[in-house]
């Protein structure tokens, strides 16, 4: 790869470390500190929240119809997404040792945290996380995969696509044959050496 493109991607890597710190702490400073698993918000946050929460009956009410009646599609896709789940979390605790690669922690893309917001009502609750899960799922997902594919085959395409996960962008080139099989194998090498 171009050590040109080598040294942008990790000063990028490093500015969205630091933007992301920055914003934790500023987040952590105003409204919440994070204890373990547990949010805890200030108190004059927590009343304040409490008077914005609107009740269950009056929610239905105000509620679009729409979201009424396309609820038990959009619930009934629990389903499938609970068997995704399983299938992919079954692959990377069968396959992963024997490639070497580092397995992906469930914690670190499933995070269930919206349920300690005081201005949501038990249904707005029930909806965060039901998303929560499906958006945490494909994260976990799309970085089972991403290892995967740098495993097997860490080439990138010859069009442009949407929607690359972080580590495409150090993958080698369309059409990169010299010494393929050896940067094949440090690539295979790294996977075994995340955290």
């Amino acid at each position: 790869m171009n050590e040109k493109i080598n040294q942008l991607l990790s000063q990028m890597a490093a500015l969205e470390d630091e933007l992301r710190t920055a914003v934790h702490q500023q987040e952590s400073r105003v409204f919440f500190q994070i204890k373990g698993k547990r949010v805890e918000f200030e108190k004059s946050a927590r009343d304040a929240h409490r008077k914005l929460k609107t009740g269950v009956l009056r929610w239905l009410v105000k509620d679009r119809p729409q979201n009424l009646l396309t609820g038990p599609l959009i619930y009934g896709m629990i389903f499938p997404l609970l068997m995704l789940d399983a299938c992919v979390s079954f692959y990377q605790w069968v396959c992963f040792p024997v490639y070497g690669i580092t397995r992906v922690r469930r914690g670190d893309y499933l995070v269930f945290d919206r349920r300690h917001l005081g201005y949501l009502n038990a249904i707005e609750k029930f909806h965060c996380s039901y998303c929560e899960y499906g958006n945490g799922l494909m994260a976990y997902m799309g970085e089972i995969l991403a290892r995967t594919e740098q495993y097997f085959c860490p080439i990138k395409h010859a069009h442009k696509i949407l929607g690359t996960h972080a580590r495409y962008h150090r993958f080698l080139e369309y059409g990169e044959a010299e010494a393929y099989e050896a940067k094949l194998e440090a690539f295979r090498v790294a996977l075994g050496k995340e955290k």
